[in-house]
């Protein structure tokens, strides 16, 4: 907080009682100016900064409740234009890089802000720097810049809000391999109203000052990871490949080029496959040889055709993808296929273990059934909020994950083909169930194996269904052949 005698002795608390008794008249005046005196109690009895930080902040979230102002720009700042205007409008105060303000400005009281100073700045938001750079602040030098133009004063709280960040390579990396980060700030206005004090609760320290740095010096970057599992990732990460390879990183160049495919195109593959099953070859072979290209170290403008090339394979995909290119009816037969299909299944088992208890006269585990798959339909629902918002799969991991899978499958299928030609009298499948049930009767009198069965039998439907509610047929058939459902197009 600024130090200067007038502030010391309530004068900010002053300041914010008169210009909240200015307001225009609502239901919450007398409450907002209930907690502007609380504040200034706060100060007269010198009490910790932590309780004043907290109503303070309390007070703010309530004014903009009660008078509702933009919390954030319309579009991502220009932080090139913001350095010019810091250099025009700020350097004389703050110094040209916001960290020293220049002898002639130490005398102030208070003197300018540092804003390297670490500490203050994981507290502040872009929004906070926005209303002071709008306002300025009554009793200091900060004078308000309200002739800016609402777009470069959004610009300049950015740029300032980021100095005293600078692993930005670090939050880019967290940024683009963390799905889960991406989600916590899904927009702008997110961002702008974000600390990285606040997302460091959620994140940790140091990821989350690297992905703060990132994202203010990148705003832009919230855009794009909304467009993650879309053909305009594929297009902006494509072009960032081929930019990085021009200016011979190589590895780079690799690393987006095949981001490209799995974050961007290979999430789209399953739905585009029904649609335009040629096109989806298509676009994944002219993905394949851009890789390839970068590989052999082509030259440059060899990728570039390539790179034009794929764009019009994706104009070609957007149309074929795009939601009237589907009918209502194949939407809903679509949806209600994959998961009656599943449902009967998952119904069939159950009933066929309920029916061989009551004909083996073994009523009194029943409930050891229905409480198998009843826990089952909780555990689904439990594992599919879990995947969708605790767990982060790239789609580098979703290529191991599927890889794995099927190497287990493998194991799976072979062990059973082996057992089954080592039986010199193969038997019908119905009488190998009816002997092992029996074994399983005679070995298990507490219902535990009923259990696990009726179980195994349900959980997997349940988290199918969860995953169709919120985006439909996209979501389900993306469920149905495990891959996850493309959010922006939902």
């Amino acid at each position: 907080m600024p130090t200067n005698s007038k502030l010391r002795n309530g004068g900010v608390s002053d300041v914010v009682a008169r210009q909240i008794g200015a307001l225009p008249d609502t239901k919450d005046n007398q409450a907002l100016i209930r907690r502007s005196d609380q504040l200034r109690a706060l100060i007269a009895n010198k009490e910790p900064a932590e309780r004043f930080g907290r109503l303070a902040r309390a007070l703010a979230a309530s004014l903009l409740t009660a008078y509702p102002v933009p919390l954030a720009p319309s579009q991502a700042p220009d932080l090139d234009r913001a350095r010019t205007l810091f250099a025009q409008n700020c350097a004389s105060c703050h110094g040209a890089a916001g960290s020293a303000p220049p002898a002639a400005m130490q005398a102030l009281d208070p003197p300018p802000i540092d804003f390297t100073d670490i500490d203050r700045a994981r507290q502040r938001s872009a929004f906070g720097l926005y209303q002071v750079i709008t306002q300025g602040l009554e009793g200091t030098s900060m004078a308000s810049f309200a002739s800016l133009s609402d777009e470069d004063r959004w610009a300049l709280a950015f740029l300032a809000g980021s100095i005293a960040f600078e692993d930005v390579a670090k939050g880019e990396r967290i940024w683009r391999e963390d799905d889960g980060i991406r989600q916590l700030v899904p927009d702008l206005e997110t961002l702008a109203a974000l600390t990285p004090e606040s997302l460091a609760e959620q994140i940790g320290e140091d990821r989350a000052l690297a992905v703060m740095a990132y994202l203010r010096a990148n705003p832009d970057a919230v855009g794009q990871a909304n467009d993650a599992g879309s053909l305009a990732f594929v297009r902006d990460t494509l072009d960032r490949s081929l930019s990085a390879y021009r200016a011979g990183n190589r590895e780079e160049a690799r690393q987006l080029a095949l981001s490209a495919y799995l974050d961007g195109f290979e999430p789209l593959e399953a739905l585009l496959a029904t649609r335009d099953g040629g096109l989806m070859r298509e676009v994944e072979q002219a993905l394949g040889q851009f890789r390839a290209g970068i590989e052999s170290g082509a030259n440059p403008s060899e990728l570039q055709q390539l790179r034009a090339r794929i764009d019009s394979l994706l104009a070609r995909a957007e149309e074929a993808l795009a939601p009237e290119a589907a009918s209502e009816i194949s939407t809903f037969l679509g949806a209600f296929t994959i998961l009656l299909r599943e449902g009967i299944e998952a119904l069939l088992v159950v009933i066929a273990m309920i029916a061989f208890v009551k004909k083996s006269q073994r009523s009194e585990v029943l409930p050891y059934i229905h409480g198998g798959w009843i826990a089952a339909l909780f555990a689904g629902v439990a594992t599919w909020v879990v995947a969708t918002y605790f767990v982060s799969i790239s789609g580098a991991s979703r290529e191991m994950t599927e890889g794995i899978g099927a190497l287990l499958a493998a194991v799976i299928l072979v062990s059973v083909g082996i057992w089954m030609h080592g039986n010199p009298r193969p038997r019908s499948g119905g009488a190998i169930s009816r002997k092992k049930w029996a074994r399983r009767f005679r070995a298990d009198r507490h219902g535990f194996s009923l259990v696990l069965h009726s179980w195994s039998s349900t959980g997997k439907r349940s988290r199918l269904f969860c995953s169709t509610l919120p985006c439909g047929t996209r979501r389900a058939a993306a469920s149905y052949w495990q891959v996850p459902c493309p959010q922006s197009r939902c």
